[in-house]
């Protein structure tokens, strides 16, 4: 049981992460280049909740596989 709620901890921690992320490519019309968006994502600790998602959701799955 525990596996399932380590799943959808992460699933809820990946879509809010990779809404942020998508949210803040919105700045690389407005004039951001690149460069500057990936040092922007990377001082973001909201950004940070995507990867740590994947991490727990991939732990949960392998977890459920044994």
């Amino acid at each position: 049981m525990w596996q399932w709620m380590l799943l959808l901890i992460g699933f809820g921690l990946s879509v809010a992460g990779g809404t942020v992320t998508i949210t803040y490519l919105n700045l690389v019309p407005a004039g951001l280049t690149w460069v500057e968006f990936l040092l922007l994502v990377k001082t973001r600790p909201e950004c940070y909740l995507f990867p740590s998602g994947l991490v727990l959701s991939l732990l949960a799955l392998i977890c459920m596989k044994e």
